[in-house]
């Protein structure tokens, strides 16, 4: 198996990434090689700097960064040379297996979707993010990838995040809730309406129905589902819990739960391929948790399991 690791993406580059990624080798399974894409000279004299032997990793060369500030599509489009750019294409190519960033969010989305492409059937792939509850996870799609949708994109998020809970995490029947302002079925938007209606249909899922913010918290379900804009709002609340009362409950565990150091990155499911992205403030320790991360979900066949469910599992009308 090999790793692709943007060396030139988060707020940190090179330092985290190389450090995350050296902490990281004593935790893979056998036969597991990780490739740093960046400037040359640079990881190699940041690899001197941190007294890591060279021949530990191996080296792509990419010559371009994608800064955080750029347009996504352009950027990726026009920086063919870039770490992103490069470690998308190698994988598209066969010669990676997975791909980590913490560089630019919208062009890591854009480039998995434009040069991995999605799997047959997928209406929108979703970036899918863990939520920690009493020792275990849930998972919310989508946190950011579609800040629109319509009802059969929250079906299908739905079954892309209970085929990544069942074959990632080994929870064997996920529940499925539709995240919403109240339990009733009348509850909600126009959209979340209408979003019930095909997951009650829908025969592939475990469908529980409405799931209220303070459910996520008592573990009701395994899976929610709602749209991107309403994701990302839950995801950048629940990790400014750890922000909080890390400093005043230091050895917490329910506090530590809330780290994103934790899981690290946020995959994106429906794509061809593995694609991981990570926070700008990754640290080595989210370095680490990526890097586990992409190594698990491989190991899963998570793609051909997702092209399966499709396959298993007709969209409801």
């Amino acid at each position: 198996m090999r790793i692709g690791i943007d060396v030139m993406g988060g707020d940190f580059y090179p330092q985290a990434p190389i450090a995350g990624a050296h902490l990281a080798l004593s935790q893979l399974q056998e036969g597991t090689r990780l490739v740093l894409l960046g400037d040359e000279t640079l990881i190699r004299e940041e690899l001197v700097r941190q007294n890591i032997q060279l021949d530990l990793f191996d080296i792509i060369h990419a010559s371009e960064i994608i800064g955080m500030d750029e347009h996504p599509a352009k950027a990726f489009t026009q920086k063919t040379d870039s770490t992103i750019h490069k470690g998308i294409r190698l994988h598209k190519e066969g010669k990676l297996d997975a791909f980590i960033s913490a560089g630019n969010t919208g062009a890591m989305l854009v480039g998995s979707v434009l040069g991995l492409g999605n799997i047959e059937g997928v209406m929108r792939p979703t970036i899918g993010a863990l939520y920690p509850c009493n020792g275990t996870y849930s998972i919310v799609c989508d946190v950011g990838a579609n800040a629109d949708c319509k009802p059969e994109h929250l079906s299908q998020f739905a079954l892309l995040g209970a085929v990544f809970m069942k074959e990632v995490l080994g929870v064997e029947t996920p529940r499925v809730a539709l995240l919403n302002v109240g339990e009733e079925r009348t509850k909600g938007s126009q959209l979340a309406q209408a979003a019930y209606e095909l997951l009650e249909k829908n025969k592939g899922l475990s469908f529980i129905g409405n799931a209220e913010g303070r459910d996520l918290n008592v573990g009701k379900a395994d899976v929610y589902v709602c749209d991107g804009y309403t994701g990302n709002i839950v995801l950048k609340f629940a990790e400014s819990f750890y922000d909080l009362f890390h400093a005043r409950f230091p050895n917490d565990d329910l506090v530590s739960s809330f780290n994103f150091e934790n899981y690290g990155g946020l995959p994106v499911l429906g794509v061809k391929g593995v694609s991981i992205i990570g926070h700008g403030i990754s640290t080595p320790r989210a370095f680490v948790s990526m890097i586990k991360s992409a190594e698990d979900v491989v190991n899963s066949g998570l793609t051909t399991k997702i092209e399966n469910a499709l396959k298993e599992f007709v969209q409801p009308s």
